[in-house]
């Protein structure tokens, strides 16, 4: 079951929003899927985001896959625990796995969102 206060999309990262910041990671479904993760490149604080843009990528033991951002803003932190503790993102996809925070430029974007309700039924038809 996914955190219902979290917003998705169908690249499986998920959003938090605290006030006017969007904290992005990935879902466990995603994490599940790739294995055990190795590396992740991540943006860097300034970086401007677009919705739907690739912003990174995730290395596992499977595959490299890219980042999408869910919505748009400003970088405005990024978890540089995952340096040298990328598996955090298997343990703990909703907690210490989270990838960057941003400044949110539109709002309105996370309408444009899945709620978990919405998400589970979307992983449900990908399985």
């Amino acid at each position: 079951m996914n955190p219902a206060d979290l917003r998705y999309d169908k690249e499986h990262e998920w959003v938090r929003v605290e006030g006017d910041t969007a904290v992005i990671g990935i879902s466990d479904f995603a994490q599940d899927q790739l294995g055990e993760v190795v590396y992740v490149d991540l943006p860097s604080v300034g970086d401007v985001l677009a919705v739907g843009e690739t912003f990174g990528e995730i290395e596992s033991v499977k595959s490299v896959s890219e980042l999408f951002a869910p919505v748009s803003g400003t970088v405005v932190e990024v978890n540089d625990e995952l340096d040298s503790a990328p598996e955090s993102i298997n343990s703990d996809a909703y907690g210490a796995g989270w990838m960057v925070k941003i400044k949110l430029a539109d709002p309105a974007e996370l309408d444009g969102l899945m709620s978990s309700v919405e998400y589970d039924a979307f992983v449900a038809n990908e399985a």
